[in-house]
């Protein structure tokens, strides 16, 4: 049998910060058991020290405190991800720094990640998504942008450009945690590699505007030979 901690009645006007302690024991409960299961309404009252019903004046189910607990993650990633790109003027270099963080970010809260990505996106944009784009989709496009300003793509292509680097950051961040066995080297060598090949083989496409293998390799071969 749980044993509930008594809690004192909080002050007038603090509802926002009995919301706050609810999802830092939602949190807290997903990281002590690494599943969302248990993370049932029930037991994040215990952790807090109120009744259920408590609960439920903040958040209408489960859900809903699950997706304010990846609304929270989502803007801890903002943070890093702002502090990846100060003081980097080349946007080059500065998508390389977003990506990795973005890796780094996944692979310190591993359970975190795979829970918010595991949230399914409805036809409308949630709460969630909407932190997330602010996020990650912000931050890479207005690099991405900087890049095509600078003559490296079409400003046209800025949107597919940010979709495919968050992706292949977003895929080599799920691969490392998934499978951490795997050859990734010293201080995440090899997603360096992978993150910088992708960023600079797109601009190289945009630049030679081809796509067709012979006309790449002809076009990287008269770069060479100049």
């Amino acid at each position: 049998m749980s044993i509930q901690r008594r809690r004192t009645r909080s002050p007038r006007g603090s509802g926002e910060l009995l919301a706050d302690e609810i999802i830092d024991a939602a949190t807290d409960l997903l990281l002590d058991e690494k599943e969302a299961a248990a993370v049932s309404i029930r037991a994040v009252a215990t952790r807090v020290g109120v009744t259920p019903p408590s609960i439920y004046l903040h958040f209408a189910d489960k859900d809903a405190l699950l997706d304010a607990v990846c609304a929270r993650y989502f803007g801890q990633l903002d943070e890093q991800m702002a502090r990846a790109e100060a003081g980097l003027d080349d946007p080059l270099e500065r998508a390389l720094s977003l990506g990795m963080s973005y890796i780094r970010f996944a692979l310190d809260t591993p359970v975190l990640y795979r829970q918010a990505f595991a949230r399914i996106t409805a036809d409308n944009l949630s709460k969630v998504d909407e932190i997330l784009a602010a996020s990650a989709f912000v931050h890479f496009s207005r690099t991405v942008g900087e890049l095509a300003e600078a003559g490296m793509f079409p400003a046209s292509q800025v949107a597919d450009i940010v979709l495919e680097w968050w992706s292949a950051a977003h895929g080599i961040a799920s691969l490392m945690i998934s499978k951490p066995s795997l050859n990734w080297g010293d201080d995440l060598a090899r997603a360096e590699t992978m993150l910088r090949s992708v960023c600079l083989g797109r601009v190289v496409m945009g630049v030679a505007e081809c796509r067709e293998p012979d006309a790449l390799r002809g076009f990287l071969a008269r770069l060479r030979d100049s």
